[in-house]
C-alpha cells in the first residue's frame, strides 16, 4: 500500500529578531508522509529553503518525545496545536488534510520576548523556579520509602502537578498571557508533600512576587489554559497556590 501524503500551504510568522519587523511568509509543501511530526514536516520545509539559499524557519525542539518543553508554536489559533494533550513534537500529520493552509506563530505575551521566528525567550519561567520553586533543606540520606508517610491522594495530586513540562502554552492560551497554572503547579507539587512544608510560606510568596515582575497578566478564569496544557494540568492547582498564598497573610499560619 502506498503511503499516504498530503500537499499544504504553510503561512509562517518570520521575523528576524526582537526589534525587526515581522511578516508572515507562505511557503508550499508538497507531498508530505501523513505519519510524520509536525516539526519532521518544518526540517522537511528547511532543507528546501537552505537548498535555494534562504534562512530556515528558526524553530525550538529538544527531545520530540513530548517530554521536554522545548518545542513550541500557535498552530492555526492553537498553542501546540488543534489536537489536545499534545506536544508540538508529538503533532502528526496525519490530523490535518490535503490542501490545508495551516498558520504558525510564537506564542505571544509580553514575559516571552520574541528571539527569532517562532523562538521566543522563556527564561521567565526559569527565575520564577529559581525563586522558590526548590527544597533546600536539609533532609539527610535517602529515607526508606515508608518512612514519611503520605497519603495516597495527596502523592497522587503531587505528581499530576510535577508532570508540567514548563511549555508556556498556558501563557499562549490565557487571554490575559497569565503565567498561574505554571506557578501553581510548581508550588503544588512541593505543598502537597512534606518534604516542602518547611519553606511553604517562603515559597509560594517568592514565586508569586517573582511571576508578577516577569509582566505575567492576571488569571481571570477563562481555563484556557487547562485546555491547551499538553500535560492536563488542572486549574485546581490555581486554587491550591491561591490558599497558599492566604495562609501566608493569616497570623499564626
Amino acid at each position: 500500500m502506498a503511503e499516504k501524503t498530503i500537499s499544504i500551504t504553510l503561512r509562517v510568522w518570520r521575523q528576524d529578531g526582537p526589534q525587526a519587523e515581522g511578516r508572515f511568509a507562505s511557503y508550499h509543501a508538497k507531498d508530505i508522509p501523513a505519519d510524520l511530526s509536525f516539526l519532521e514536516m518544518l526540517d522537511i520545509v528547511n532543507a528546501g529553503l537552505e537548498k535555494a539559499g534562504a534562512d530556515p524557519i528558526a524553530f525550538e525542539h529538544d527531545c520530540r518525545e513530548g517530554i521536554c518543553g522545548s518545542c513550541g508554536a500557535v498552530v492555526n489559533g492553537h498553542a501546540h496545536g488543534p489536537q489536545r494533550a499534545t506536544t508540538l513534537c508529538q503533532l502528526y500529520m496525519r490530523h490535518f488534510n490535503d490542501g490545508d493552509v495551516i498558520t504558525i506563530e510564537p506564542f505571544r505575551a509580553k514575559a516571552f520576548p520574541l528571539i527569532k521566528d517562532l523562538v521566543v525567550d522563556r527564561s521567565a519561567f526559569d527565575r520564577i523556579i529559581q525563586a522558590g520553586g526548590y527544597i533546600s533543606v536539609k533532609t539527610g540520606t535517602a529515607p526508606d520509602a515508608h518512612a514519611q508517610l503520605v497519603p495516597k491522594p495527596k502523592a497522587e495530586q503531587a505528581m499530576d502537578a510535577a508532570a508540567c513540562i514548563g511549555c508556556g502554552a498556558c501563557v499562549a492560551a490565557c487571554p490575559n498571557a497569565s503565567a498561574s497554572l505554571f506557578t501553581a503547579a510548581k508550588i503544588s507539587q512541593l505543598c502537597k508533600l512534606p518534604q516542602g512544608d518547611p519553606e511553604r510560606k517562603r515559597r509560594v510568596s517568592a514565586m508569586i512576587r517573582q511571576m508578577d515582575h516577569e509582566g505575567f497578566g492576571s488569571c481571570s478564569k477563562h481555563y484556557e489554559c487547562q485546555a491547551a496544557c499538553p500535560k492536563e494540568i488542572k486549574v485546581a492547582n490555581i486554587a491550591t497556590m491561591n490558599r497558599e498564598f492566604l495562609r501566608t497573610l493569616l497570623p499564626g499560619e
